[in-house]
């Protein structure tokens, strides 16, 4: 999604459709013949931050502070109160963990920095709970072409307005959000962490697998958006604003079954070229846009196809764990993008969840009987949603353990498997410590960004602020905590 493209660009569809089918037949015979880079463990990282001013409201200034700044690795998303970070791709054995938490420090600082000059602070939050109905209007997209024809595209497939429809779990609190809107801006909300894993067609069925298989632990262990317009709702309450964000089905078709573009899945893989074809099959044309290149022509000339077509499709199609094509240096590599994730809340609770990730998915890809052959798919799908509704508090399904607690599942099962995954990435048993110390003191303590926040405005509100104010005070100390370095775990309570 990072190319410029105009509505003019647009072609015939039955054109692309046939383009974009010689694209995965180029892939396929790129797998046959064994065309991509070798099986070397590379990692990456982007991270969105979300803008706010001194007041705490959202802070519609991404370009002045692009505007501002000198760093590369710093460039615009969805929302004028949006900015990304995309880190280099570097490799996990040693200390190489400790230098990306310091790039990361770095990379935020820098846009501290860029900010402040313009009178905003950048802040790593699942979603800002200060936004306002009126921040997720269409005006409050970003400036670019690429976001306005997709919002376009996006609400003529839709033909009506999109929906957000969250209630919070039942039991829990007596809350419901209910709103219509015109755009795909509150997409923009959704404020998240993506890790990348470079891997060979031999390798990414298994490893995309045990994405899947803990998404549901990822997310639980995660959780940092528990609110949404004034309400508090789901513990990651992401998930399902990004699933009604861009959902272009009207009622009818949801039921009738058709699938929505944020979508986990409907079965285990058992090639990379299969979810490729399933995001052709299932899921007409955003974009549909037509490059010169013949994929199979270059093939023939001993050259890696840009496959322009085929990426741009599988961009409009955000499954949580997405297959990735691209090219370096004349080279083509597939990657693992896990989205899970959300941002935050520090730097370093960031690198304790992509170790944890990293670690977990080599050491389950390694077991003899790894769990996606004694779970159903659906098990995994429960699990997900689980684990974004109630965070630490879930009950997940997991082979040989039933049902169980996340923080017991955890402690008992999983941070012994990521440390013997880190141990085959060969990092440094001192840095796994460090990383993974933090996933168990979150278990322990049952402390996530989410429950941290929603403590905090509790507090609060018994002391007599509205829940508004409650809010930007909250955040207030959240950003504080943030700039420190230091893990949510850790984090006080103060009413």
């Amino acid at each position: 999604m990072g190319r410029v493209v105009t509505r003019t660009d647009l072609s015939d569809r039955e054109l692309y459709r046939t383009k974009v089918r010689r694209c995965l037949d180029a892939l396929r015979r790129m797998v046959r013949e064994d065309r991509f880079a070798v099986d070397e463990l590379r990692t990456g990282v982007e991270l969105e931050l979300a803008l706010v001013d001194q007041a705490m409201e959202p802070a519609m200034l991404n370009h002045a502070v692009l505007d501002r700044s000198a760093s590369d690795l710093l460039t615009t998303e969805l929302g004028r109160w949006n900015l990304e970070i995309n880190l280099p791709p570097r490799t996990l054995p040693g200390t190489a963990a400790c230098q990306l938490e310091n790039d990361v420090v770095s990379a935020i600082a820098g846009a501290r920095r860029s900010a402040a000059v313009v009178g905003a602070t950048p802040v790593t939050i699942g979603i800002l709970p200060t936004l306002g109905a009126e921040h997720l209007d269409s005006d409050q997209l970003t400036d670019d072409p690429r976001y306005d024809l997709l919002n376009r595209q996006m609400v003529d497939a839709r033909g009506e307005p999109f929906r957000l429809d969250i209630t919070a779990p039942s039991g829990e609190r007596d809350e419901h959000l209910v709103l219509d809107v015109d755009s795909i801006a509150p997409e923009a909300a959704c404020t998240s962490l993506q890790l990348h894993l470079q891997l060979t067609p031999e390798t990414f069925p298994a490893h995309w697998n045990a994405a899947q298989a803990v998404a549901g632990v990822q997310v639980a262990l995660a959780a940092n958006s528990p609110f949404l317009l004034g309400h508090r709702l789901w513990a990651e309450t992401r998930v399902p604003l990004f699933e009604q964000a861009v959902d272009v089905r009207p009622v009818e078709l949801r039921n009738q079954g058709v699938r929505p573009r944020v979508w986990f899945g409907d079965r285990w893989a058992s090639s990379v070229t299969d979810l490729f074809e399933e995001n052709i099959r299932y899921f007409p044309a955003l974009l549909p846009i037509v490059d010169d290149e013949d994929p199979l022509a270059a093939l023939d000339a001993g050259r890696a196809p840009g496959l322009q077509e085929l990426r741009l499709h599988s961009g409009t199609v955000w499954r949580w764990n997405r297959p990735v094509y691209d090219v370096a240096d004349g080279v083509a590599h597939l990657r693992l993008e896990n989205r899970v994730l959300p941002a935050g809340p520090t730097a370093i609770d960031a690198v304790a969840n992509a170790l944890f990730f990293y670690g977990l998915v080599r050491a389950l890809v390694a077991l003899e009987h790894p769990p996606w052959r004694s779970m159903t798919f659906e098990a995994a799908h429960d699990n997900f949603v689980a684990g974004a509704r109630h965070g630490l508090d879930a009950e997940l399904f997991w082979p040989g353990a039933a049902t169980v607690g996340v923080d017991r599942l955890v402690l008992d099962r999983l941070l012994p498997l990521a440390r013997e995954g880190l141990r085959a990435w060969d990092v440094e048993p001192s840095v796994s410590d460090r990383y993974l110390s933090i996933i168990e003191a979150r278990c322990r303590t049952g402390c996530t960004g989410a429950s941290w926040q929603t403590q905090m405005v509790a507090a609060l509100e018994k002391n007599g602020c509205p829940r508004p104010v409650a809010m930007r005070r909250m955040l207030e100390r959240y950003v504080v905590h943030m700039s420190a370095n230091v893990p949510v775990h850790t984090w006080p309570v103060m009413e």
